[in-house]
């Protein structure tokens, strides 16, 4: 057995620090990672991606996308109506013209996109964050906006023409976006 390091005056094993640092590191790794490590029902490469691909017209309609990738996708005038997106990024996207009425886009991230014109009828939008989107023209009839993440611009503008109650959670559009 090789001989153990000599033991200095102030060092870390000398003051019995190590087993504090080391527990530390554990927790702070433990915290990083999102607590105990359990086996993913699918990784995100298992996950349907559309990064920086044309979908314009296509038919999503009640399709099961979450957490799918459509970053710099072209989409403009698809179906994704009763779609569930939540989780998906839409990052830098085009989806002018679209229909998503009662879709699920509860956590997507959707900074930088072009939601010009979209039928959001019913869709939750719970929790998205959509700094620098456009929702110029969107109809929100029943969407429900509750802690997203808008430009004050956007929400000024929404809260124009906010009505309704979400058919699925129940909140009222004009309370969701704080009109």
């Amino acid at each position: 057995m090789p001989p153990s390091p000599p033991h200095r005056p102030g060092s870390l094993l000398s003051t019995g620090l190590m087993p504090v640092l080391g527990l530390g590191l554990v927790l702070v790794l433990w915290m990083f990672l999102g607590g105990p490590v359990r086996p993913a029902a699918a990784s995100f490469a298992d996950r349907v991606d559309y990064t920086l691909t044309n979908q314009s017209g296509q038919d999503f309609h009640g399709q099961q996308l979450a957490e799918s990738s459509f970053a710099g996708a072209l989409a403009r005038d698809a179906d994704f109506s009763g779609a569930d997106l939540h989780g998906s990024i839409f990052t830098q996207g085009s989806f002018a013209k679209s229909n998503f009425s009662a879709a699920d886009l509860s956590d997507v991230l959707m900074d930088r996109v072009d939601m010009g014109g979209t039928n959001l009828r019913g869709a939750i939008l719970s929790r998205v964050i959509a700094s620098g989107s456009s929702f110029a023209g969107a109809d929100i009839t029943d969407a429900d906006f509750s802690e997203a993440l808008l430009d004050r611009s956007d929400k000024v503008s929404l809260c124009r023409s906010a009505s309704g109650r979400n058919p699925v959670t129940g909140v009222d559009t004009r309370e969701s976006l704080e009109c």
